[in-house]
């Protein structure tokens, strides 16, 4: 049963760090000064309806409005289909890293605490350089473990991901020779390792792989254009009140569009891109916890 909640229709009246609205107020600004000053000329001293210069403008609006509505929708569209997968990447990364986790867990002998330490700092380890890795820091997420004489300190200026699943798949080949593991064993454990990699590579393909900037800036300039001539068509309809309307909707297409831009790239540090530091932190969490069960 879906519960109701009086505060989720408050919210709408709050403007958090991600509303549109503050990072659009400055131009929303402008646009309300520019559509009173066309209003007043155009009302007091140019009077363009009598002449039937501006008759047909809004029959203009109403055509350019389809189109430009379906490029804001294919644009948004593309836009989330980039964050969700995104999201479903970093959600195969958080069970991979259980399930890796609790196979080493269960395979490894209870006496060989030297491997389960191993694990237990570079399964989390891959997460957090993952995480600077797309976000390009330098600063990466301190773990709560101790330090371990098989993991060197990594060389920040390749590939550290590669690194680390290097160091991984090194001590597993070595567990596997030295009979700890079998063959079997070798092959499950591979298989977990391997997609590690395969979601690292495809995050780089969202991060590296930007909307065509000739696209984005196209719209851009449609929306810019097709706000800017609305005043001269509703001047006479709707007098004073073109204010509201126009700014209103020049907040909407520019907000959607506004939105796109921040969740294309759901690896950077924007309110609405994906919390990648706290996912890396709870997979921390869960390998901790999962190599301290007796």
């Amino acid at each position: 049963m879906i519960s109701y909640n009086p505060k989720d229709w408050l919210g709408l009246f709050r403007f958090h760090k991600a509303d549109t609205a503050r990072k659009l107020f400055p131009l929303m600004l402008c646009i309300a000064l520019y559509t009173l000053l066309i209003s007043y000329l155009e009302r007091t001293y140019l009077h363009l309806e009598e002449k039937g210069i501006v008759e047909n403008i809004p029959l203009m609006h109403n055509l350019l409005g389809f189109a430009i509505s379906m490029l804001l929708v294919f644009r948004t569209n593309t836009a989330y289909d980039r964050w969700w997968e995104g999201r479903k990447n970093w959600g195969s990364l958080v069970n991979n890293s259980r399930n890796l986790a609790i196979k080493m867990h269960t395979m490894l002998p209870p006496e060989d605490a030297h491997s389960r330490s191993f694990f237990a700092r570079l399964i989390p380890q891959f997460a957090s350089e993952l995480q600077a890795h797309l976000q390009k820091e330098t600063t990466r997420l301190q773990l709560d473990v101790q330090p371990h004489p098989e993991i060197p300190d990594f060389d920040t200026t390749k590939h550290v991901p590669a690194q680390v699943m290097s160091l991984m798949m090194a001590k597993v080949n070595q567990l596997y020779k030295n009979g700890t593991l079998t063959g079997d064993q070798l092959i499950v454990i591979n298989l977990e390792l391997q997609s590690f990699m395969d979601i690292c590579g495809a995050c780089e393909r969202i991060k590296n792989t930007p909307i065509p900037f000739s696209y984005s800036s196209f719209i851009k300039k449609f929306i810019f254009f097709y706000v800017i001539t609305l005043p001269f068509g509703f001047a006479f309809k709707l007098g004073y009140l073109n204010i509201a309307v126009v700014v209103f909707v020049f907040y909407v297409m520019a907000s959607l569009e506004l939105i796109a831009e921040e969740i294309e790239d759901p690896f950077g540090d924007d309110p609405n891109d994906l919390p990648l530091k706290k996912m890396a932190e709870n997979i921390r969490k869960n390998v901790t916890d999962i190599f301290s069960t007796h």
